[in-house]
């Protein structure tokens, strides 16, 4: 799932203004199964998932390895942040890198919730990670994730055709620790 070589697992939680950014655990399943059977939440990601199949293939607790963060929002899980190393991917200019991916559900849209979890995710790994560099993929239509990947200083590495859409690849360029 998860290849960020040897760093300790879990953290402790990260916390930003308004946000915790933890390890998933048992009660924060139904939220994963929400955010992955969401229309809205997957309209640029290929659509939902049955939500039948989800509660079948989803474990006791969801997406626990090293890179998934469940977004905290006043002690509710709101979304998912994720640091996965591209090992396939669809384009050559992702493999190796480290891929940023983030979910959230549609209530929690529009307040910057998203952009505040992702700089404090890309903290947390250019603290353990140093000189790494990072790779996010999304879909040209999506507007709130072409501004968000802009904001968080990924630049346009190229544009491909997948899943019957425009797709978009950027690079976030290795943060080097200064002495």
């Amino acid at each position: 799932m998860s290849d960020l070589g040897p760093i300790a697992w879990p953290p402790a939680p990260i916390k930003t203004e308004r946000l915790v950014l933890r390890e998933p655990e048992a009660r924060d399943r139904a939220v994963f199964i929400e955010l992955l059977a969401s229309p809205e939440v997957h309209t640029y990601l290929g659509g939902p998932r049955p939500r039948d199949e989800l509660e079948c293939e989803i474990p006791e607790v969801p997406e626990q390895w090293p890179g998934s963060f469940a977004v905290e929002l006043d002690g509710a899980v709101i979304g998912q942040v994720l640091l996965r190393r591209a090992t396939e991917h669809r384009r050559p200019a992702a493999v190796g890198k480290v891929d940023l991916g983030y979910l959230f559900l549609p209530r929690a849209w529009g307040f910057g919730y998203a952009a505040e979890a992702c700089v404090a995710a890309l903290d947390w790994f250019d603290g353990v990670l140093p000189g790494e560099p990072v790779v996010l993929a999304t879909q040209t239509a999506n507007v709130g994730s072409m501004r968000l990947a802009a904001k968080l200083g990924f630049t346009e590495v190229e544009r491909f055709h997948a899943w019957d859409a425009e797709q978009w690849l950027g690079l976030r360029s290795p943060v080097t620790q200064s002495s």
